[in-house]
């Protein structure tokens, strides 16, 4: 069995392939505090791009994450959003690429670099009520974004650099949670086999995704592991990132990575939360649902979304009225779906 396109995507990829190519200059960003997903795609869309001779560069909301900075060709291409380089880039680009996002909150202050650009969105998350226009690929049935970015590859047969099928293992990798998750698709099985073929390891991909944790995200995880709180009689768990420990330990959004499944993975949760401070003073939520619950409407109540079993949001503070609001909200989004699904 050969990968094929989707036949309700390839319109679509063709289009978007074709955008990316009439560019010569293209700026890549994605959402604030980027996951494997984000970086992964952009890195490999960056290579394919700059194989077709189309200047590619990196500019993120928020610092690329460390833990993936090895997918990407060539460090110089990512360029910080605050300098006088990521403006000019953004003045003197054709195009800008919004990957593994589609909303306006969620790229932060790029947004304002590149409204007045071309857009192409790149995403695979249902679009919310403040979509970024412009040409768009969006499937909610891919995988990952990076699916997204493969078929732009394999649409154009290749060229395939290394990064390319780096990238793209990397983010389907781990927005399946390692090809766990119910977006766990053959589809997805066929792409990844096609990167495999073209010079993705799974073993070591794994090892640096997933086995090179630096000490202080385990020193973080003891500390949050004191605050871990479930509801029995609605099945919702929750756990909270001490702000002390985590400026203590100079950990990173990176070192967040995963631990919101420790409270999901409780025996008879049906919704695990994390909590944790960011510098604005706000509170974000990382919300996980392990049936029937949709967190991607509970999320969208505070302002966030993503997908139906995965989702976040930013919430005012302090942390413990942020806590009490989603728990109350939480609780009460179970009970419905418990009264809806009988």
């Amino acid at each position: 069995m050969s990968y094929r396109t989707p036949a309700h995507r390839v319109a679509a990829v063709t289009e978007a392939r074709n955008v990316l190519l009439a560019a010569r200059r293209t700026v890549l960003t994605t959402h604030l505090n980027a996951d494997g997903d984000g970086a992964g795609s952009e890195a490999a869309l960056a290579s394919w791009l700059r194989a077709h001779g189309t200047e590619a560069w990196i500019v993120n909301p928020t610092p690329f994450p460390d833990a993936f900075r090895f997918l990407v060709e060539d460090e110089e291409w990512i360029v910080p959003v605050g300098s006088a380089r990521a403006r000019d880039l953004c003045d003197s680009a054709d195009l800008a690429v919004v990957l593994d996002t589609g909303e306006v909150p969620r790229v932060g202050r790029v947004w304002d670099m590149i409204r007045d650009l071309p857009v192409l969105v790149v995403d695979h998350h249902p679009t919310g009520d403040h979509a970024i226009g412009g040409t768009s690929l969006r499937d909610s049935g891919a995988c990952a974004t990076g699916e997204l970015v493969f078929d732009l590859v394999h649409s154009s047969n290749g060229p395939w650099p290394d990064a390319v099928a780096h990238g793209v293992y990397a983010a389907i990798l781990t927005d399946t949670g390692g090809f766990r998750f119910d977006n766990t698709t053959a589809q997805c099985h066929l792409v990844a086999a096609e990167v495999v073929a073209r010079g993705a390891k799974p073993q070591a991909m794994h090892e640096r995704v997933y086995g090179s944790s630096p000490i202080r995200k385990y020193r973080l995880l003891r500390h949050a592991l004191d605050t871990l709180e479930r509801d029995t009689e609605t099945g919702v768990s929750w756990m909270v990132i001490p702000q002390s420990a985590y400026d203590d330990l100079e950990a990173g959004p990176e070192d967040l990575e995963g631990l919101v499944d420790i409270p999901r993975s409780i025996e008879g949760t049906k919704v695990g939360l994390l909590f944790r401070s960011i510098t604005s003073g706000e509170v974000k939520i990382s919300f996980r649902s392990n049936g029937p619950v949709d967190v991607n409407t509970l999320a969208r109540t505070f302002g966030g979304g993503g997908h139906v079993r995965a989702s976040g949001a930013v919430v005012p503070g302090p942390m413990d009225e942020a806590v009490a609001r989603v728990l109350e909200a939480t609780r009460a989004a179970v009970a419905r779906t418990k009264e809806e699904t009988g």
